[in-house]
């Protein structure tokens, strides 16, 4: 059954530690309370937003006409990784729940020496939300190991999609209806089902921490943030070498600066408010703007009420 909780203060979800109180928040402990899902978002009113790990979240300060949508992980939703078969040429297919923490994910493939995933190392937040946002570091990218999906959406009901049935790109992922259009409407990641490869463990062990070691080197991994905050305009372009150069790292607003270590990670240094926020990131997208004639996109998913 579901659970309807008082709204959350967003500031305690989110690991920018920023953002005021929905209006409730709606708790799924198994696929089956999701039947009813659409008609309690519909009286409760509000905009319906999935909420993992909240680590890829700007949620903006004050009442937030929201209602979050959680899947509790302690049960159906954090299902351990299971190996659930082969594909024709000789792939490992590795189910798990989306609920489930993606660095959990991959220490246990790097147990089984299963690997295609290595390059997401140092990456926090769940499963579900790093397919949601195609999550991707060093090459690799969540979407390109994908093998099938399993979703809950109001127009589709509870539906298992393979290739055919989803896109992905850089920082993206859709769903498509029936006739290869995007699905109109929001949908919830249950579970997710990846293709990996027979290799070394220790190999595949020694790269993920080649690669979490690298993060921690050069991305401030233990401070308040919410990773990347713009896109890449391109390879050549990274927004953090844009942001370096345009004077910015270690930029700072209120509370809200842009990190010493790799300027396009925006962090909160313990006072900032989502205010500071939007105010450094329209400062940069400025700055940048005007230095090189290029126009930064937000990686970082907002929430808003302005």
């Amino acid at each position: 059954m579901l659970k309807v909780l008082d709204g959350p203060v967003l500031a305690h979800r989110t690991t920018l530690r920023l953002g005021g109180r929905a209006l409730a928040e709606v708790r799924a402990a198994g696929p089956e309370d999701l039947d009813g899902l659409p008609e309690t978002l519909a009286r409760l009113g509000g905009e319906p937003r999935m909420l993992g790990c909240g680590s890829n979240i700007l949620a903006d300060d004050g009442e937030l006409p929201v209602v979050v949508v959680t899947l509790a992980g302690d049960g159906p939703f954090g299902a351990e990784p299971q190996i659930t078969g082969e594909t024709e040429d000789g792939r490992v297919l590795v189910r798990v729940g989306a609920a489930q923490r993606l660095p959990r994910l991959l220490a246990r493939l790097a147990s089984w020496g299963l690997g295609g995933m290595e390059g997401l190392a140092g990456i926090p937040g769940g499963v579900g939300g790093a397919v949601a946002m195609n999550a991707g570091s060093y090459g690799c990218e969540c979407g390109s190991a994908l093998h099938a999906v399993t979703v809950f959406s109001p127009a589709l009901g509870h539906a298992t999609l393979g290739p055919e049935r989803f896109r992905y790109g850089y920082r993206h992922f859709s769903v498509l209806d029936a006739t290869g259009a995007p699905l109109d409407g929001w949908f919830l990641v249950t579970s997710a089902t990846f293709a990996l490869t027979r290799g070394d463990g220790a190999a595949i062990h020694a790269a993920m921490r080649g690669n979490y070691l690298k993060k921690k080197a050069t991305q401030p991994v233990l401070a308040h943030s919410a990773g990347c905050v713009f896109r890449n305009p391109s390879p050549q372009n990274p927004a953090g070498k844009l942001l370096d150069t345009a004077g910015l790292k270690g930029y700072r607003i209120g509370g809200m600066a842009f990190s010493k270590m790799h300027a396009n990670f925006m962090i909160n240094e313990g006072t900032g408010t989502a205010k500071d926020a939007f105010s450094l990131l329209q400062f940069a997208r400025v700055a940048v703007s005007e230095r090189f004639g290029m126009n930064l996109e937000l990686e970082v998913k907002v929430w808003s009420w302005r």
